[in-house]
């Protein structure tokens, strides 16, 4: 997996999805759901689905700009 140095410590730029749902503190089918209707964007790698870092930290602006807005 493709990784990037933050203060020192490696992070992987492309996560599973089983990883994500850790990440986020919800279920792998969940994230399943959040990919499948695109609201989490993905990327195909090989056969498998692999969710950048960085559409994670999108989602999770999104989440706060929602939640600002109401």
């Amino acid at each position: 997996m493709t990784t990037a140095k933050t203060d020192g410590a490696v992070q992987p730029l492309l996560w599973k999805p089983e990883e994500a749902a850790v990440l986020l503190g919800i279920g792998r089918t969940k994230v399943y759901d959040l990919m499948r209707s695109g609201a989490l964007r993905s990327v195909r790698f090989g056969g498998n689905r692999r969710i950048p870092a960085t559409a994670l930290t999108e989602f999770v602006a999104q989440l706060e700009e929602k939640a600002d807005a109401a």
